[in-house]
């Protein structure tokens, strides 16, 4: 019988690269779905597998045990884990694998791209001219303002990279302090969130979802930070607390949120955050490149392929096995 794999995740289907070549090789049966997958449609298709090449899909406990005894690995595209009960993995013995280091320069790079429009007015801008007029808005320099990086592993350091290149004021917050990079870009550190939200002007979170962070950018919080302030994330979006966004963005303490990721994705059409005008929001796409997803794919592949042979390394996220990240 040969190994079956669910694949799910639409950025390794959608964009050419050799991973392509190298997942048809293996003569593998390959089932294709386009996630994110809800939990009721995991448990329709659990128990079949042997292995799980996923995105952001709803592997739970249910999911989990009905796969089973089938089910040896889940190899995951990219490294956000808040989907799959990582728990109940290590219960039964099941390897979780993840891609680290392979896309954190493009999503700083989109969190910067979605901080400059905000600051420049592009999208109404743009907006105006495609319909022939010619819209003059005064925007806002970059140019030494004060940024809070929430997170200072791989992406918070690429962050702190390019807002060096603007000569912005950095701070960060994060149980992780890379020492030499805070020297070098002289990040200042802050013991509590609190403390950061109370010294910047930008908020930008770099952090793993879990229940401690879950809507980290909250009420309370937002009120520390001076009028006119901004939040761009590309983390998660239950990071953020939409109500709290919305409601900051109406009394004029946030002049803007720009985000990547919706705490439901896809969103209801009629979300509120889609139509605001002070609102950017991208389809999830910070680290879907050219560049970004051929090396997230090979990376989630080999993983894969290094597991079922035995052989070669394997970064594994929930200790079922030794890893080599």
């Amino acid at each position: 019988m040969p190994t079956r794999v669910l694949l799910t995740t639409c950025s390794f289907q959608d964009t050419p690269g050799p991973h392509h070549a190298q997942l048809e090789s293996q003569g593998f049966e390959i089932v294709r779905e386009r996630g994110p997958l809800t939990e009721a449609r995991m448990l329709e298709l659990a128990g079949g597998f042997d292995a799980f090449l996923c995105g952001d899909d709803a592997i739970t406990r249910a999911v989990i045990e009905k796969s089973l005894p089938r089910l040896r690995v889940i190899s995951k595209y990219g490294i956000g884990l808040d989907k799959i009960d990582v728990a109940t993995t290590k219960e039964f013995g099941i390897p979780v694998l993840f891609t680290p280091g392979v896309n954190h320069t493009t999503v700083a790079e989109h969190t910067f791209c979605l901080l400059l429009a905000m600051q420049k007015n592009l999208v109404e801008t743009v907006n105006a001219t495609r319909q022939g007029k010619w819209l003059r808005i005064t925007g806002h320099e970059l140019w030494r303002k004060r940024i809070g990086l929430i997170g200072m592993g791989r992406i918070g350091q690429e962050m702190a990279r390019r807002a060096h290149g603007f000569d912005m004021e950095i701070h960060g917050f994060g149980n992780f302090w890379p020492d030499d990079i805070a020297a070098q870009y002289g990040v200042i550190r802050h013991d509590t969130v609190e403390s950061l939200f109370s010294a910047v002007d930008i908020i930008s979170p770099h952090t793993k979802l879990n229940a401690a962070t879950h809507h980290l950018i909250n009420r309370q919080r937002l009120a520390l930070m001076p009028e006119g302030s901004y939040v761009v994330n590309t983390g998660r979006g239950e990071l953020a607390d939409s109500a709290a966004i919305l409601e900051a963005l109406a009394s004029g303490r946030l002049a803007g949120y720009g985000t990547d990721v919706m705490e439901e994705e896809p969103p209801p059409a009629d979300h509120p955050l889609l139509s605001h005008p002070k609102v950017i929001v991208t389809a999830h796409i910070g680290s879907r490149t050219f560049e970004s997803v051929p090396r997230q794919a090979k990376m989630s592949l080999d993983n894969l392929l290094n597991f079922l042979s035995g052989t070669g390394p394997i970064a594994c996220a929930n200790g079922v096995i030794p890893s080599d990240e």
